[in-house]
């Protein structure tokens, strides 16, 4: 991997563990690939706009190459997205989780990306509509933190986590499914106890820089 693209989702700054604990493998990564090529994309801490209905309206249009200016201007921050995605071979995402869900901020930026025509397209196949997804040969890594523990594969709380599993879906669903999941758990618990899962969180980091 020499171009990664860091999408960095929590609305909070160097309070943000998940900004942190990325931060840290960015480093490390750029350490092992000198050459390689970083680009920062802030959307947890930026005014990136939600979907609108004439985003929606410019989006599906029927005639992509015939879209009046005015459609073209509500999707051009959405073409300099999808561009940027497509530019890079890593997708590293910092994603802590907000109310069992991500921080907006991130879905906007996911509603922005996930375009028909450009990410993914619909075929029909005996009169029904199926997705085909065209962004390949890339993978992702997605950096969480949590409040409490049991929110990861397997755990008692797992149910309630559309955090990092909603993102796999929304990548598998353009094409990527190669995802890794980094997490560290327990911030709302005793203060070692999270320090010891940051600990762990970052040492599986460093190890994935070497690796990526």
């Amino acid at each position: 991997m020499s171009r990664i693209l860091a999408v960095h989702g929590s609305p909070r700054g160097e309070r943000s563990h998940s900004r942190r604990l990325t931060e840290r493998f960015l480093q490390a990564w750029l350490e092992a690939h000198p050459q390689g090529r970083l680009t920062r994309r802030e959307v947890g801490r930026a005014s990136l706009p939600h979907v609108s209905e004439a985003f929606v309206a410019a989006a599906f249009y029927p005639e992509p190459q015939a879209r009046p200016l005015s459609m073209q201007a509500d999707l051009a921050l959405s073409d300099e997205l999808v561009t940027e995605l497509l530019e890079h071979e890593l997708l590293v995402i910092s994603a802590p989780m907000y109310n069992f869900s991500v921080p907006s901020g991130l879905k906007a930026w996911v509603d922005q990306i996930v375009r028909l025509g450009l990410t993914f397209n619909t075929v029909q196949d005996n009169g029904v509509a199926q997705y085909e997804p065209l962004v390949r040969g890339k993978k992702a890594l997605i950096v969480t933190s949590r409040g409490g523990f049991g929110f990861g594969p397997g755990g008692e709380l797992e149910a309630m986590n559309h955090a990092d599993p909603w993102l796999r879906t929304a990548l598998g669903f353009i094409g990527i499914d190669d995802v890794t999941v980094v997490a560290a758990e327990g911030e709302e618990s005793a203060e070692r106890t999270f320090q010891v899962s940051c600990a762990e969180a970052e040492q599986r980091l460093l190890a994935l820089a070497r690796t990526f």
